[in-house]
């Protein structure tokens, strides 16, 4: 039952998730208050977890919630749930590239999603951003950071090796 349940929910995600990992987030939002697989502050900090290490966070977070539901099989169980719609959905748009891309209907698709995704993606910052930023410290290093990547443009991994670093020095 428990696998039927993990494959579906997480088919479900990989299915609607159009734009890449930070779409998931607000799936993923929505499994904590459903299963117990992980809470809202487990999910906030996977996301940490899975934005410095490799991978996509939807498939980090597969992983971990179906491990945490039902060990390594239920870990393997919510990633395939995860990956095979994207499968699936980008076989077929290989196969069928040169005569839909150029369509007016695929155009306008790709019009109406992008603003979409945006939302969600925005939506998904917003709620990080009430649960992660919980007090002042906080709130001062996202504030410096997003300066910092806004007017340095160094590689994402200097910033969370920084902010690792300053979350240790300062017992965050």
């Amino acid at each position: 039952m428990i696998y039927g349940l993990l494959f579906f929910e997480f088919f479900k995600i990989g299915l609607f998730a159009l734009g890449g990992g930070l779409v998931t987030v607000p799936f993923l939002f929505d499994l904590s208050t459903r299963y117990p697989w992980f809470s809202a502050q487990e999910l906030v900090n996977m996301i940490a977890v899975a934005e410095s290490s490799p991978g996509p966070i939807g498939v980090n977070m597969a992983t971990y919630a179906g491990f945490k539901a039902a060990g390594v099989s239920g870990a393997l169980t919510a990633t395939f749930g995860l990956v095979f719609p994207s499968v699936v959905i980008i076989a077929l748009i290989a196969a069928f590239w040169d005569k839909i891309r150029q369509t007016k209907v695929f155009q306008n698709l790709m019009y109406g999603v992008r603003p979409a995704v945006l939302a969600l993606i925005l939506n998904a910052g917003a709620e990080l951003g009430l649960l992660a930023l919980t007090n002042i410290t906080g709130i001062v290093l996202c504030i410096i950071f997003w300066g910092a990547i806004h007017f340095f443009k160094l590689h994402p991994i200097l910033y969370i090796i920084a902010g690792g670093i300053l979350g240790i020095a300062l017992g965050l």
